[in-house]
């Protein structure tokens, strides 16, 4: 048998593991199985061949590695296995709440400490309320200046 046949399959062995590593969750144990065929391909190789060679054989791991890393990336995502799934409106996901919108511009008393966070009650009905950063205490006029997602952003009325 050739010397180079071994290590050359166990290289070829080697970056099937890592197409796996990709494909296959493994908490890093297909990787570490990688490493350990090609350092055992490379010391094959330093030892049975030359060490020109087994610098060829570093080079090349060095370069194709990477390489296949990206390119079986690039394949998970546009595999099956990725998640590509995005929802819209038109499926009638709705990520804020309509009513939130209808206390823009209103006023009411902070309940809590607004620190950023807190509670406040507009319109008659306690919401949680937060500040751009600023501290409120509580018992102070705020006016609800923003709203964002499920956030109601709230600024203190100066008097």
């Amino acid at each position: 048998m050739k010397p180079y046949l071994l290590p050359v399959l166990l290289q070829a062995i080697g970056i099937l593991v890592i197409f796996a590593e990709i494909f296959i969750p493994s908490f890093g144990l297909l990787a570490v199985i990688a490493l350990a065929v090609f350092s055992y391909s490379l010391y094959l190789v330093f030892t049975t061949i030359s060490s020109t060679a087994g610098l060829v054989f570093a080079g090349l791991d060095l370069l194709l590695v990477p390489v296949c890393i990206v390119f079986g990336m690039k394949i998970l995502a546009k595999s099956p296995l990725a998640l590509r799934q995005e929802l819209s409106r038109k499926q009638g996901v709705v990520s804020q709440a309509k009513e939130l919108e209808t206390y823009l511009h209103l006023k009411g008393v902070s309940i809590t400490d607004l620190r950023p966070s807190g509670m406040a009650e507009i319109n008659m009905k306690r919401l949680d309320v937060v500040t751009d950063g600023e501290y409120i205490e509580a018992n102070i006029p705020v006016v609800v200046t923003g709203v964002t997602g499920n956030r109601i952003i709230v600024q203190k009325i100066e008097t």
